[in-house]
C-alpha cells in the first residue's frame, strides 16, 4: 500500500469505502481524467461544514478521523478534513501527493494565517493543485501555475504574490476571498496549531460564526449563520432560515447532513445573534 510522506492515507478496506460513499469505481489509470473524476465526485458528495468549532465539538486533522465522520457518519467537514481525506484516498489510490500548508486571507492576515489552510499539490504530467477544501471554488484540479482559471461560468485565478508565495484568488461571491501557498511548503506542526487555534479560540471565525457549505449543478448553496444564499454565476438568491425545524430539515434536504444536534445548533446560532447585536 502507497504511503506518503507524512503517512496521511487510508486502508485498502477504507478506501474501498470512500470510493463507494462517492460513487465511483477505482481508476484503471493514475491521469487527469481520473483526477478530475474523484475531485468532483468528493464536491458533490460531501458538504463543506466548520458544526464543529461552531459548537465546541471534538475534531481532529487526521484523515482516520475525517474519515469516520464523513464515510462512515454523514457528516461533512472544513478544509483539514475535506482536503485531508481526498489527499489520503488518492495517496492509496497511488498518486504523488504532497499536503501544502496554505494561509486563507494571508493578503489581509500577513504570515499569522499560514497554516490555517491545507491544500494538496497532484504531480501528474505537471504539477496540479488539486482543492475540495475551500468549498465554493474549483470543481476540478488545475494546474499548479500562474494564470486565470474559469469553471462553470465562475472565475478564479493563482497569481504570484511575495517571497515566493503564490495567491489563489476565489471568484467575488467567495465566502474566503484567497489563500497563499507555495508548491514546496508542508508544515503539519503550523497547521495542526492553528487547527487548535481555529477550534477554540473566540477570536476564531469559525466559533463564532456557522458556515456550511454545498456544491451543486451549476453553483453551490451557503449557509452563514440564518442566511441561506444559493449563488449562479449569474444570480444570488438569499433566504433566511427561521426555526429549529426549518434549520433541521435545511441540513437534511439541501445539504444532505445527519446532525441530531440540530436544535442546539439553532440555539447557539440565536446567541451569536443576539451577541452580534449588543
Amino acid at each position: 500500500m502507497p504511503s506518503n510522506e507524512n503517512g496521511m492515507t487510508l486502508t485498502t478496506g477504507q478506501l474501498d469505502a470512500y470510493l463507494a460513499r462517492i460513487g465511483i469505481d477505482r481508476p484503471v489509470s493514475l491521469d487527469l481524467q481520473s483526477l478530475s473524476r474523484l475531485h468532483y465526485a468528493h464536491l458533490m458528495t460531501f458538504t463543506w461544514e466548520a458544526l464543529d468549532a461552531f459548537m465546541g465539538w471534538p475534531s481532529s486533522i487526521t484523515p482516520a478521523s475525517a474519515f469516520a465522520k464523513m464515510v462512515e457518519g454523514r457528516r461533512g467537514g472544513w478544509c483539514y478534513e475535506m482536503n485531508g481525506l481526498f489527499g489520503a484516498a488518492l495517496d492509496a489510490l497511488g498518486f504523488r501527493v504532497t499536503r501544502l500548508c496554505g494561509g486563507v486571507k494571508r493578503e489581509e492576515l500577513g504570515d499569522v494565517a499560514i497554516g490555517n489552510h491545507l491544500t494538496l499539490r497532484v504531480d501528474l504530467d505537471r504539477p496540479y493543485l488539486a482543492e475540495v477544501g475551500v468549498a465554493d471554488a474549483i470543481i476540478e484540479p488545475v494546474p499548479l501555475a500562474v494564470g486565470p482559471i474559469s469553471q462553470r461560468g465562475f472565475d478564479f485565478s493563482i497569481a504570484p504574490a511575495e517571497d515566493g508565495w503564490l495567491r489563489f484568488n476565489n471568484h467575488p461571491h467567495g465566502i474566503a476571498p484567497s489563500f497563499d501557498f507555495r508548491a514546496d511548503h508542508s508544515d503539519e506542526a503550523a497547521m495542526a496549531a492553528t487547527h487548535g487555534w481555529l477550534m477554540q479560540d473566540p477570536g476564531s471565525p469559525f466559533t463564532n460564526a456557522l458556515a456550511v457549505l454545498r456544491h451543486t449543478a451549476d453553483g453551490y448553496v451557503a449557509l452563514q449563520n440564518d442566511r441561506l444564499r444559493s449563488v449562479t454565476p449569474g444570480s444570488v438568491r438569499e433566504q433566511r432560515i427561521t426555526s429549529a425545524d426549518h434549520l433541521a430539515d435545511t441540513f437534511e434536504t439541501v445539504f444532505d447532513l445527519d446532525v441530531p444536534q440540530s436544535t442546539q445548533v439553532w440555539d447557539r446560532i440565536q446567541v451569536v445573534g443576539r451577541d452580534k447585536a449588543a
